[in-house]
């Protein structure tokens, strides 16, 4: 199991080994990375990056294993047009045909929000992190998300809200 924080891990049943990475891409990335370091190339390990995230649409609740989830804070577009290749979308296998963002922006305002919902369901700040550094590693990877917030100003009382969402994945992993 990899999550950001401690708190959001603090549910996860003791048969789970867990990797606390930190919060943001750079952080989840290396700490990925580095774990992954230390698996035999023989082995394909499953990493399953759990925490909370943000709803791009009201509807949105509850838990979700994105099927898709991409870099938004990075300019794909600009750089593919300057003829360099960038990885800013990557599919991931078993997921529940949601749109997962990623990005290092805490997302707490409606108007980004609202743009990034043309793109996505949810947003949070390590999904692509783990899962780029999963897939150049050679292991798997799943994302699995509780929505926390609106990603709004709602996004602001996420510290009292992770809990609940920690208990949420935590009986995730035990129905496993």
């Amino acid at each position: 199991m990899v999550s950001a924080t401690k708190a959001e891990a603090v549910h996860v049943p003791s048969e789970f080994e867990v990797l606390i990475t930190g919060i943001g891409k750079v952080s989840a990335a290396v700490a990925v990375a580095s774990a992954l370091a230390d698996y035999p190339r023989t082995d394909k390990p499953l990493v399953v990056n759990i925490g909370t995230a943000g709803a791009l649409h009201e509807h949105h609740s509850g838990l979700f294993t994105p099927s898709t989830v991409l870099n938004h804070d990075i300019s794909g577009d600009a750089i593919r047009a300057l003829g360099h290749e960038v990885a800013d979308l990557l599919a991931l296998p078993d997921g529940d045909g949601s749109v997962l963002a990623t990005g290092d922006l805490f997302v707490s305002d409606a108007g980004v929000r609202d743009v990034l919902a043309r793109r996505a369901d949810l947003v949070d700040m390590e999904g692509f992190a783990v899962a780029y550094a999963s897939a150049r590693g050679g292991a798997r990877c799943r994302l699995v998300k509780h929505v926390s917030d609106t990603a709004d100003d709602s996004a602001l009382d996420w510290p009292a809200r992770i809990d609940a969402s920690a208990r949420e994945l935590g009986r995730w992993l035990a129905a496993l």
